[in-house]
């Protein structure tokens, strides 16, 4: 009789373990939304807890049957050798779930280090639009053109890395199907803003260099004229101290 009752404790674990293949592993998920691939996580979390609760169930059912084929090793080796395939599946069982709980897991943590990425960039991006719009009607000072365009070109020499990780942790995603109609939305207009930003910022640069070249050889040529004026009075109030008649000068100093 009490082999007969292992026999039936050996088919229903069998049991469990093919219902349970079934529904974690062999179901197809499609994670089109954050919130599915969120719940497929936690399944495989419920999935991986619920199998290794199990792993008491078999020891009993282990510890049990070597205790019956002890006793009676006739009637036990039959139970011995299902006990084996029971065991051999129960663990591989329990790898492939604990391998598609890490799957799932490292699936969700590369989602979630995709959205702190695109989360940094577009801070960086607001402020690249805020410092081009600051140098938008600048007053026609040196000073200020140069502080401007120092201001843009700290923000423009902000690293790509953040980008490099932002484009692999989404081809990564996409490739394996996974969320990749948001990813792709998302990386598109981030893109887009990206180049639309760093194009006019770079533009605006270019020509804030050209206005403050320009201001330095007109401020220059102010300077030079100025230090001429200043020579030419010297000389014109030396020749009012001496009273020099104008007509005994240089024709310049007339």
């Amino acid at each position: 009789e009490k082999a007969v009752n292992l026999k039936k404790d050996l088919a229903e674990m069998q049991e469990w373990m093919t219902q349970a293949e079934e529904e974690y592993l062999e179901k197809d998920f499609e994670y089109k939304s954050p919130e599915e691939l969120e719940n497929a996580v936690e399944e495989m979390k419920r999935a991986k807890e619920d199998v290794l609760q199990k792993e008491v169930r078999v020891k009993i059912l282990k510890d049990n049957i070597k205790m019956l084929a002890t006793k009676v090793p006739s009637g036990g080796q039959e139970l011995m050798t299902e006990l084996n395939v029971v065991l051999e599946n129960y663990q591989l069982l329990c790898n492939r779930i604990r391998g598609k709980c890490h799957t799932l897991e490292e699936v969700w943590s590369c989602w979630i280090e995709l959205l702190q990425y695109l989360d940094l960039e577009t801070a960086w991006l607001n402020t690249l639009e805020e410092r081009v719009q600051m140098t938008e009607s600048l007053p026609d000072k040196l000073d200020t053109v140069n502080d401007a365009l120092e201001c843009l070109e700290s923000v423009l020499r902000h690293p790509a890395d953040n980008r490099t990780q932002i484009r692999e942790l989404g081809q990564t995603l996409i490739d394996g199907g996974i969320l990749d109609d948001i990813i792709s939305e998302k990386l598109e207009a981030f893109n887009a803003r990206y180049e639309e930003l760093s194009h006019l910022a770079v533009s605006r640069q270019i020509s804030l260099e050209q206005q403050l070249q320009t201001m330095r050889e007109t401020d220059h040529m102010l300077q030079v004229l100025q230090e001429n004026l200043a020579e030419l009075d010297r000389q014109l109030t030396s020749y009012l101290t001496d009273r020099v008649d104008a007509f005994q000068m240089p024709q310049e100093a007339q």
